[in-house]
């Protein structure tokens, strides 16, 4: 009958209208109960939150370079922050923000290692992955390094560099970034190891800090000069403070000092081709940029994660993950004859 059929149309419409809702429940059940975490929203992008340790620095706005370009192939949201000079307790501050904005991955070049690990290990607890980049915080504080080079690397190219330029006997110094400079400090320890190692009729007479300021590296190395007549090498360890010691070198006259050190090509190409710098020793650091937010997503994503030997980063290809460091590659030594093929 009618009757009969219009029931069994209303029945079944009634099953419909129940099996979709619970369909419907079991689906926002499941979608607040599993294990991922924000990052597999939908349509919501990855958020990575680099910090250099000074905004300022051209080395630094190099590095940014290459990181927004990482940002724009992998579709990822990039934030830049950080201080503007060198200041630690801005760098806890920045961080701090980030934690309670909640990104996914917090990437810092560490200017205190001391200072920064607390707040690290507070963003990690938070479920918050943490990674540094240049240089590095202490070991809990991170899930992994990126690392431009070794500090063995780096110390023995810039140790052998200085011995290349002034002979196997003689004195040089040192211009560091600030004295408690993480990356700077490791450096240094294995110039000494090189030194005691090979060297050991060349004397380090000085280790002076131009806390990133080229205009303070000037007038150390100026300082240096006078008290120490007979330096013939200056190896200034931080990006603005080769261009800094060079000028100086320069202005003093003194033909028969040279400068070297870990800097940018573009900030020294004046005082290579006049020959007052006779090398700068670096990475490519928009390649540096660039890994640190590859690798960033990669960990976010769970693609690079303890154990792994090796992550494929863009246009750099496989590149080598040794225990908890993601490696770039050896110093690359700048010259007189190379430069002008670079612009960074």
């Amino acid at each position: 009958s009618q009757v009969a059929v219009l029931s069994a149309v209303i029945l079944l419409a009634a099953v419909l209208v129940a099996g979709s809702n619970w369909m419907l429940v079991r689906s926002v059940k499941n979608s607040t109960t599993g294990q991922s975490g924000p990052t597999t929203t939908p349509n919501r992008k990855i958020q990575v939150a680099m910090m250099p340790k000074a905004k300022g620095d051209p080395y630094f706005v190099s590095c940014r370079q290459g990181a927004e370009e990482a940002a724009k192939e992998l579709g990822i949201d990039l934030l830049w922050d950080g201080p503007t000079d060198l200041d630690p307790a801005k760098q806890n501050e920045v961080v701090e923000a980030w934690i309670t904005k909640g990104v996914d991955v917090i990437a810092v070049s560490v200017e205190n290692q001391a200072g920064i690990s607390t707040v690290l290990r507070k963003a990690r607890e938070k479920g918050i992955k943490v990674i540094t980049w240049d240089a590095d915080a202490e070991k809990n504080a991170r899930d992994f390094l990126i690392n431009q080079a070794t500090p063995q690397g780096i110390g023995y190219t810039l140790t052998d560099e200085t011995a290349r330029i002034m002979g196997t006997k003689g004195e040089f110094a040192i211009i560091t970034a600030s004295l408690s400079a993480a990356n700077q400090n490791e450096w240094i320890k294995n110039i000494r190891a090189r030194l005691a190692e090979k060297y050991p009729g060349l004397e380090l007479k000085a280790v002076q800090p131009s806390d990133g300021d080229r205009d303070k590296a000037f007038a150390e190395t100026q300082n240096i000069l006078k008290k120490y007549p007979n330096v013939k090498v200056i190896m200034a360890i931080a990006a603005p403070a080769v261009p800094g010691a060079a000028e100086a070198v320069k202005q003093s006259g003194r033909t028969d000092v040279k400068v070297t050190g870990l800097s940018l090509p573009n900030m020294n190409k004046p005082w290579v081709k006049a020959g007052v710098v006779e090398s700068v020793v670096l990475w490519n650091t928009t390649d540096l940029g660039y890994l640190t937010v590859y690798a960033a997503n990669a960990l976010s994503k769970g693609e690079l994660k303890q154990g792994d030997k090796e992550i494929n980063a863009g246009r750099l290809g496989k590149i080598s993950v040794v225990d908890d460091e993601v490696r770039l590659g050896a110093p690359f030594i700048f010259n007189k004859e190379n430069i002008d093929k670079f612009n960074f």
